[in-house]
């Protein structure tokens, strides 16, 4: 008796292991993949996705469901809009009992064995509980990435990801998945809940503006959209203005950087995914974009978060901003007393292009205004560029454009180079953050390649001896 209870012991320890250990992938199951035939569709045919299956179920009686439940909680059939707790009734006699029946998986559950069996007797449910049954499987039991995994070529790279904009589906398709461009978003319209148009990347984002042509692929034509990001409410025309969801972390880490009281100078600000959290923080912002229609949304989003007492905003190149407007307010700021309580910030959100602006700081200042400032202790402005970097050692890379277009060397002014996320195959994003300083603001002649280099290599030599000591303090 005392060998059986062990052995019962063991094996329901075992069986809680297995629940425990996997997680059970239907893709992973061909008895619930959907039908073979639809490999290769290019017309979304609903009906072919309908299949028969034989599926274990266990019977239980409704006063009980919800003991048993628990003891079969990591090995239930979870599938799009199917219930996997569902009543049945059945007659003992001339008595109707109420019955629940509990799908499981087929692949966590091949026979009564695989279940909990002791813990399951305990409440009076024994083998003759467990049986299998057909069930029809159709086109609404899979979610979008399955429809796909089961439709598209399998040598190529399928649909891996795409961006959620409001209402708004973007795709960015690779041309061996175009010839599927109308199922997809077919099945998407169907499967995203909230989504009603979906559009497809037509070209690179190579104008002026930023924003990119997009090919509507089914749904509405209707591309004003409104989205939260970081608990900020934002509008605007997508077709119109740049937007990427995939950057709303990057967004929150500067808009943390900020507190009350803190300048931010926005150089290419779009519809204001910096300058609306910060002006909202009660930071002082002049927020910039050349596109009229992002200064629009820019306006109009200040103006529906009631912070534009905080925000002043600018419809012009970044170059004529950072000198027409930054330069007056930041020497201002300088002759005040009280620049020490807070910090500034200057963002330059343009990957594509922002480094070919930082030349702008080289001999920000001329001699004259130099000469107001020489016996004072001045606030330095840290400037966060974001840049695309190419190559195998691309932070390595993307400093070096940095230092290129800035035409000096960065050394302990550099605050961190943060990588952002991947775009493509060895292609980076990256922000760049360094304190600007007088050698810079006064520095009218560009460094050599040759000096920059030199002073690179030394910067990193600092930085592996500062790593050196902060691992021996620890």
């Amino acid at each position: 008796m005392v060998a059986l209870r062990r052995l019962t012991w063991a094996h329901d320890l075992l069986q809680q292991f297995r629940r425990q250990r996997h997680y059970w992938k239907n893709m992973d199951c061909a008895l619930l993949k959907p039908p073979e035939e639809v490999r290769g569709m290019l017309e979304l045919n609903r009906e072919a996705f309908r299949k028969h299956i034989k599926l274990p179920r266990l019977r239980v009686p409704e006063r009980d469901s919800n003991k048993v439940l628990p003891l079969l909680k990591k090995l239930l059939l979870k599938m799009e809009k199917l219930r996997p707790v569902r009543p049945l009734s059945e007659m003992e006699g001339d008595i109707q009992s109420t019955m629940r029946e509990i799908l499981l998986h087929p692949l966590a559950v091949k026979s009564w064995d695989c279940l909990p069996t002791a813990e399951l007797e305990k409440h009076n449910i024994e083998s003759g509980n467990f049986y299998y049954a057909d069930l029809e499987l159709n086109y609404d039991n899979w979610r979008a990435d399955e429809i796909f995994k089961s439709v598209l070529p399998i040598e190529d790279e399928g649909l891996t990801s795409y961006s959620r904009i409001g209402h708004i589906v973007h795709l960015n398709l690779r041309d061996h998945i175009l010839p599927y461009k109308d199922l997809i978003g077919q099945v998407l319209l169907d499967k995203v809940p909230g989504c009603r148009t979906v559009v497809n990347k037509a070209a690179t984002i190579d104008n002026t503006y930023r924003n990119f042509q997009m090919e509507l692929i089914c749904g509405e034509q209707q591309y004003q959209v409104e989205t939260i990001e970081n608990g900020i409410l934002f509008e605007f025309d997508f077709s119109r203005v740049y937007w990427n969801p995939r950057l709303s972390t990057e967004h929150e880490r500067i808009t943390k950087m900020l507190n009350s009281n803190d300048v931010l100078y926005d150089v290419f600000a779009g519809v204001g995914p910096f300058s609306v959290p910060a002006a909202h923080k009660k930071c002082w912002v002049l927020a910039n974009d050349l596109n009229p229609e992002s200064y629009k949304w820019l306006q109009h989003n200040g103006k529906r978060k009631k912070c534009l007492a905080h925000m002043k905003t600018f419809n012009k190149d970044g170059r004529a901003f950072l000198l027409e407007d930054v330069k007056p307010d930041l020497l201002k700021r300088w002759k005040e007393d009280n620049t020490k309580n807070y910090q500034i910030h200057i963002t330059m959100n343009l990957p594509a292009m922002a480094v070919e602006f930082l030349d702008v700081f080289r001999g920000f200042l001329n001699a004259d205004e130099a000469k107001d400032f020489l016996n004072q202790t001045l606030n330095y402005p840290t400037v966060h560029v974001y840049s695309f970097a190419k190559g195998e050692d691309t932070k390595t890379r993307v400093r070096e454009l940095v230092e290129e277009n800035l035409g000096l060397p960065l050394g302990e002014n550099l605050e961190g180079i943060h990588f952002v996320r991947n775009v493509a195959p060895k292609k980076d994003m990256y922000r760049v953050s360094f304190r600007l300083t007088k050698d810079i603001l006064l520095t009218t002649a560009k460094a050599t390649s040759q000096q920059i280099q030199l002073k690179r290599a030394a910067s990193v030599l600092l930085e592996e001896d500062l790593n050196i000591a902060n691992k021996v303090k620890c």
